[in-house]
């Protein structure tokens, strides 16, 4: 996305909030391509023929963003953030409808990124990040978000630092901790 598409973005987001229709008709077709790629990047390593296809998963949660009555946007990257979570939200719910039942506890050594890439076997661990990911919200809720927008959002570490009021250093300090933390709480 060019930097005047995200300013246009930015821009029919605050429209938006302001109860303007018109905006959120136009802001459709520019967030939507975003949204897509976000989708297909989490469901690209899934084996041929899943149940959920990136369409899917984008247009649920696409609904539920629009849905809102009278959002407050804080700018592009904020409904991005929201986006990946409710993405996350969904992906963990599908994950919990395949998987109920199956597997009992059996530890395995994860990374974020064979986690993230929704491969049925996978499913389970999808459930352990998200009970991971509350866990450390409770603890930290900065380093959650900053992993909520980099591994679900797709947002740059400058994204991330712009949403998150802090510098790139700090981004990446609390990335490295967080996936540190998550890792150790998944295995135990």
């Amino acid at each position: 996305m060019g930097i005047s598409a995200t300013h246009e973005v930015s821009r029919l987001l605050e429209e938006w909030a302001k109860g303007n229709d018109h905006a959120l008709d136009e802001l459709t077709p520019l967030v939507y391509q975003e949204l897509r790629r976000l989708a297909a990047s989490y469901l690209r390593k899934e084996y041929p023929g899943h149940t959920l296809q990136p369409t899917a998963l984008v247009h649920e949660a696409y609904l539920r963003l629009v849905d809102q009555k009278s959002p407050e946007w804080e700018g592009r990257s904020h409904f991005f953030g929201v986006a990946a979570r409710l993405m996350r939200q969904i992906l963990v719910d599908h994950a919990r409808k395949r998987q109920a039942g199956k597997r009992a506890g059996q530890k395995v050594s994860l990374e974020l990124e064979e986690v993230i890439s929704f491969q049925p076997q996978r499913s389970q661990d999808l459930v352990a990040l998200d009970s991971g990911l509350k866990a450390l919200e409770n603890l930290d809720p900065r380093k959650c978000k900053a992993v909520e927008l980099r591994y679900f959002g797709g947002l740059s570490m400058d994204e991330i630092a712009q949403t998150l009021e802090v510098s790139t250093v700090t981004v990446r300090r609390d990335l490295r901790m967080a996936e540190a933390w998550l890792l150790k709480e998944m295995q135990s």
